[in-house]
């Protein structure tokens, strides 16, 4: 069993904090954003990759994303990887750029992406929670094998319930903020 480590526990909830932020920076807020497309897979040369891998993503005007692919053989996948991502986006091909026009969103789309954003923290919580639970068990087997007293598992313990609080309300941040840029609040 690990020893508990609060500062291997604490990158871990940070890591949980930080890729909560970045599937939020992917939702769309009507705005153009080259974030929008770090999701997107492309099928190339036999396997997945990230579309930044095979094109620059760039944002011309506030409502328009353009992406050019480096290599023309590869504007077909990476078309079809936009359109089948779910962004709701409908690829203009020009040759070897392929602009992006972002559509206003509906009331409804607003809502769902909402509903989306809520599902995103909700996994940055439960990860958090699952981190504090694994620095609680170390805590318990250190005590156990008598490396820790009681009192220094309690407060430990402490500090622990402390570190989680302060994570969760940044996934709480995170995503209010979030909401609010979605819906346009």
């Amino acid at each position: 069993m690990a020893k508990y480590d609060k500062a291997d526990l604490e990158r871990r909830m940070k890591g949980a904090v930080d890729a909560l932020a970045g599937d939020l920076a992917g939702l769309r807020t009507g705005r153009a954003s080259a974030n929008l497309l770090d999701p997107v897979m492309v099928t190339v040369y036999g396997s997945q990759m990230p579309l930044n891998q095979v094109a620059s993503v760039s944002v011309p005007e506030p409502r328009m994303i353009s992406v050019q692919v480096w290599d023309k053989s590869n504007v077909g996948p990476v078309e079809k990887a936009i359109r089948s991502a779910g962004l709701g986006l409908n690829p203009i091909n020009d040759g070897t750029t392929l602009r992006l026009p972002i559509p206003d969103l509906t009331e409804e789309r607003r809502k769902e992406l909402a509903k989306l954003a809520g599902q995103y923290a909700e996994k940055a919580r439960v990860a958090v929670r699952n981190v504090r639970r694994d620095g609680m068990d170390n805590l318990k087997a250190d005590e156990n094998k008598k490396e820790i007293s009681e009192d220094d598992r309690k407060r430990l313990e402490g500090e622990l319930q402390k570190l989680t609080d302060e994570q969760i309300k940044a996934v709480e941040e995170e995503f209010v903020r979030k909401e609010k840029d979605i819906l346009g609040k």
